[in-house]
């Protein structure tokens, strides 16, 4: 995955730095911890696995702000809406045209013309909305049309079983440089494809965030 050559990604460096050490010498702890025949370790693996996660959220939302930030003012807009829908388990396919145009790969849906919102984008993914099925296209800061079907791909992922949704927005980013963003309605997870390839991503819920800020301080006047 090629980055943006205009983008800063020191600031995510040294943040994901900051983390990764606290976790490492958390497991540290727990490798220690290991020797005390009585002592039982799930809690703090339990919030190791959380501080995981909650560092490749933080990784997703800097990738992700790079990538569409030359093409749409609405990055939290949209941000907020994949959160929300994840939240719901509801499923959505979302595609952010870039440089090259999209209109002449997909079978165009419904005209929409309208700005981007949160609520709107997470009210047309409700299930049994006339425009969930499909995907919604996002050129600039509107949302184009919906219920747009996109082209599958044709690769075999062997060992990997992927849904209509994955396999539509792997299409398109191997006809185009489009990021397609997808929440999975059976598992909550999200994803998005660029270049033909499908990257894992996660946006945390504002509690997710609350807890990790006061671990990080935790650690912080620890360290003190």
């Amino acid at each position: 995955m090629d980055t943006d050559k205009n983008c800063d990604f020191s600031p995510l460096k040294q943040e994901l730095q900051a983390q990764l050490t606290s976790i490492a010498h958390r497991l540290d702890r727990v490798m220690s911890d290991l020797d005390e025949n009585d002592t039982c370790l799930l809690n703090e693996l339990d919030e190791i696995s959380k501080s995981f996660m909650l560092s490749s959220a933080l990784a997703s939302s800097y990738y992700l702000k790079c990538f569409l930030s030359p093409f749409t003012d609405k990055y939290d807009e949209i941000s907020q809406s994949i959160m929300r829908i994840r939240l719901k388990r509801l499923g959505a396919l979302i595609v952010i045209e870039r440089d090259v145009p999209v209109a002449d790969l997909i079978s165009p849906g419904i005209p929409l013309s309208a700005e981007i919102t949160s609520s709107l984008l997470e009210s047309i993914f409700v299930a049994g909305s006339p425009l969930h099925d499909g995907a919604v296209l996002i050129k600039g800061d509107k949302i184009v049309s919906a219920a747009n079907i996109l082209p599958l791909t044709k690769k075999r992922f062997s060992g990997r079983k992927l849904g209509t949704r994955h396999r539509a927005a792997i299409g398109l980013s191997e006809r185009s440089d489009a990021l397609v963003l997808v929440v999975s309605e059976e598992t909550g997870t999200t994803s998005f494809s660029l270049d033909g390839r499908l990257y894992p991503f996660s946006i945390p819920a504002p509690s997710e965030g609350s807890e990790f800020n006061e671990t990080a301080a935790g650690s912080a006047a620890a360290k003190r």
